[in-house]
């Protein structure tokens, strides 16, 4: 793969906005609000610059320039600012516990801002230890030259990522045969559901506490069955109606269809069906014109856990935060299939490693030992989010196995449709959601939105 500088690739307007620092939104796996701070994120006091550091009430900080951070320590830059934050918190507490070479500082920068500010330090030369990447994304950072290989340094541990980890997830943090990522996890859109509302509406439940569904027949006649005890101010979904959540249920839904890959492997041609597309679309447009989903609603998991909602299609993340809920009684599957296949969306955490020229040789490599511990050894604490580990051993272990939910939808990982590795992915995908929402809010209709889609896509081959 070609290698930009990524120097050229950032104007001197982003880097002012790095110094300045802003908030945003959250609209990804971390967009619920966490109750835990975490100990180590911020000093409210000045850098040596003088400036203050920014944070806000969940821990997360606007200006991660600005922090105080311990010369001592590897400084590690994360988006987990959702419900999975207090898992990875517990993670480096343990590990810095273990008396490691070097421990390591955590500082959580608001989701919506991570990659702009990652990329906008490393090109200043100013980037953390250690990073946090989407797999979607990592083929950008790769591409623009933000993160490092890990070849050199696996193997001077000794690390064999082959023993650790399934093929395609190996796969999908390697570039021209060279390691740029270790793999954490995968998080899928699943299913979850009230149990009590399902009981409440004669809805049962098989042997193994799961739904049957097989058809959308099947998932409508469920869903008619809840909508009929449904109350003011209740919904029989829980789903957002715009952003990320309707689109990853076009998705999982278009790849259920036989839609095929959206651009060819080389990214040089879109390759989508638009006839399924389409229909993708008015599949998921029908769940709001039925009445299944109720408008407003822009934070879905706290929806559902407030008992308003007989179904909530979230992410596998929201797990952890479900069942500390008082008085909610809910269980999971896999999304359900509905069409021709079981597809879903999903999509994977890794651990970078971001270029800095101030990291020397010795905590280059105490860095990568940090990510290996994180996915190996902190692989059953985070499974607690309700990530799907990468980690074999993890995944095979007893102690993940007994926890509640979890394997119950571990099935996903056989279903899961991630994107291709395209280093525009990102641009494609932000014009993507635009395109649908247009669907969603009623100015456009399906075929409308699909031609938009369509040009997103193409505006971004290479």
């Amino acid at each position: 793969m070609k290698r930009k500088l990524i120097a050229s690739l950032m104007t001197a307007t982003m880097i002012a906005g790095m110094l300045t620092g802003c908030g945003g939104n959250s609209t990804d796996d971390s967009a619920t609000t966490s109750d835990t701070k975490q100990e180590e994120t911020a000093d409210a006091g000045d850098d040596a610059s003088g400036e203050e550091a920014d944070v806000n009430e969940d821990g997360t900080v606007n200006n991660p320039e600005a922090v105080k951070v311990d010369e001592n320590k590897l400084v590690f830059w994360s988006l987990f600012s959702g419900g999975d934050g207090e898992y990875m918190d517990k993670i480096i507490s343990d590990y810095n516990a273990t008396d490691p070479d070097k421990q390591v500082q955590s500082i959580m920068l608001v989701w919506a801002d991570y990659y702009t500010k990652l990329q906008t330090a490393v090109a200043a030369g100013k980037g953390p230890d250690i990073g946090i990447s989407h797999a979607s994304k990592l083929p950008e950072l790769v591409d623009q030259g933000v993160v490092e290989p890990l070849n050199d340094y696996l193997d001077e541990m000794g690390v064999d990522l082959s023993s650790m980890y399934a093929d395609n997830s190996i796969d999908s943090v390697t570039f021209d045969g060279d390691i740029y990522a270790i793999p954490l996890d995968t998080h899928a859109e699943i299913l979850y559901y009230n149990t009590d509302i399902l009981e409440k509406a004669g809805v049962e439940l098989n042997a193994d506490g799961q739904l049957d569904i097989s058809s959308k027949d099947d998932f409508f006649a469920i869903l008619d069955k809840c909508k009929a005890v449904m109350g003011d101010g209740e919904s029989v979904i829980s789903l957002t109606n715009n952003g990320d959540d309707p689109y990853r249920v076009w998705w999982a839904t278009y790849f259920q269809m036989g839609g095929t890959p959206l651009v060819n492997d080389d990214g040089t041609e879109v390759t989508m069906d638009k006839d399924i597309a389409v229909k993708a679309a008015e599949f998921v447009k029908s769940l709001y014109d039925e009445g299944y989903v109720a408008e407003g609603i822009d934070d879905h998991q706290k929806f559902f856990q407030s008992g308003k909602a007989a179904f909530y299609i979230g992410g596998t993340w929201g797990t952890g935060a479900l069942e500390q809920t008082d008085g909610l009684n809910f269980a999971a599957q896999p999304f359900p299939q509905l069409f021709d296949n079981d597809s879903c969306w999903a999509d994977s955490h890794t651990l970078i490693l971001p270029v800095n020229p101030d990291r020397t040789e010795e905590e280059t490599k105490a860095a990568v030992e940090f990510m290996v511990a994180v996915s190996k050894d902190g692989g059953a604490t985070w499974a607690g989010s309700g990530q799907i580990p990468a980690n074999k051993e993890v995944l095979d272990s007893q102690e993940y196995k007994d926890m509640p939910y979890r394997s119950s939808y571990k099935a996903a990982l056989d279903t899961a449709v991630l994107p291709s590795k395209n280093p525009h992915f990102y641009a494609m995908k932000a014009g993507m959601i635009d395109s649908l929402n247009t669907l969603w809010s009623n100015t456009a209709d399906a075929n409308e939105a699909i031609d938009s889609l369509y040009g997103e896509l193409e505006s971004n081959l290479d």
